[in-house]
């Protein structure tokens, strides 16, 4: 399955954080701009600094305040390899043509529909979109058949969703594609009259388990993640997968690139083996983050949906436009 562009607006200041280094790498180490669950890739530098040697400094950001500043910064930016959460902020670096070749032997480890046709970045995992729902509210037989039926006045109020975060937004570049603009405005404007607006995923699961709404529009993760842990945000909550090719059952892809301007080429090649290869997709395996493995022959995690039975939808990243997101997000009212 290709992979939707979400909208990538506004460069803001960055939280940096700093893990296993100073502000700049050591000449036989590499800088990584993080954007990715910050347990994970902290997984994945300890494994691949173990098995290597080689040294990693991270910092940690989100997708859209990244790929802003690498373009900020061009040819000047301090940053070896940059890892997403969502696939737009890998192809707004790239159409600025910042990244280098990702190595064919990189590639080669990662199926075709998990990675660009130019080669430039590479799939690392992947998330599913979902409904989340209070089974206490709600019967299976009462769930929408599809996430276009959240569009229908019967639905006022009584479902949630995070339009401002990057998530939301790659799902809604997904329908443009699939549905076209027209479709999408459409869905859009209804969206804003039945919905009822959340900041961040994790606080959408929250109010549909306490019961504040019925159901909401996430990624899988939160749920799995939770549940891991002591459940209580989660209690109440099923997740329904919308299948079909549906847009709703859209596959977010995160990325891995090299920067064209790295100092450490090597060995930012290297390390963006390593996470797509056997130690790093084991880690998605074994690890909290509830995110899919797409390395081929690697194994998510046995809790999870297979991704072969998401039955998602056929999403090409090269022909999505992600100011038209913003643009009809913005006119309907929900940026």
């Amino acid at each position: 399955m290709k992979y939707a562009l979400s909208t990538l607006v506004g460069a803001t200041a960055l939280a940096i954080s700093l893990i296993g280094g100073p502000a700049m790498a050591e000449d036989d180490g590499i800088i990584v701009y993080n954007a990715q669950h910050e347990n994970l890739t902290k997984a994945w530098v300890e494994g691949f600094t173990k098995e290597t040697g080689i040294k990693v400094t991270v910092r940690n950001g989100g997708d859209s305040d990244f790929s802003n500043q690498i373009v900020a910064e061009g040819a000047a930016s301090p940053a070896d390899v940059f890892l997403t959460e969502n696939s737009p902020a890998m192809v707004l670096v790239e159409t600025s043509g910042l990244f280098a070749p990702v190595d064919a032997d990189t590639l080669a480890q990662v199926p075709q529909d998990y990675q660009p046709i130019s080669g430039k970045w590479v799939g690392i995992a992947a998330r599913s979109t979902v409904f989340a729902y209070n089974k206490t509210k709600l019967t299976a037989d009462q769930l929408p058949k599809s996430m276009l039926d959240l569009a229908d006045p019967s639905w006022k109020g009584r479902w949630a969703a995070s339009p401002s975060g990057a998530d939301f937004q790659a799902i809604v570049s997904a329908l443009l594609q699939l549905k076209g603009e027209a479709a999408t405005a459409d869905w859009l404007k209804a969206m804003r009259t039945n919905f009822i607006a959340y900041k961040g995923n994790s606080t959408v699961m929250k109010a549909v388990n306490a019961g504040e709404i019925e159901g909401g529009v996430i990624y899988h993760y939160y749920y799995f993640g939770d549940q891991a842990k002591t459940g209580e945000n989660s209690k109440n909550v099923e997740l329904h997968y919308f299948k079909n090719q549906d847009p709703g059952a859209f596959v977010s892809i995160s990325g891995g690139g090299v920067l064209a301007s790295s100092k450490h080429p090597k060995e930012a090649q290297a390390f963006l083996k390593w996470v797509t290869g056997k130690g790093g997709q084991e880690i998605l395996k074994t690890g909290d983050s509830f995110e899919y493995a797409v390395g081929k022959g690697a194994e998510s995690n046995p809790k999870l949906v297979p991704l072969a039975d998401l039955q998602a939808p056929k999403v090409d990243a090269t022909t999505l436009n992600s100011k038209k997101v913003t643009d009809l997000m913005t006119a309907a009212g929900l940026l």
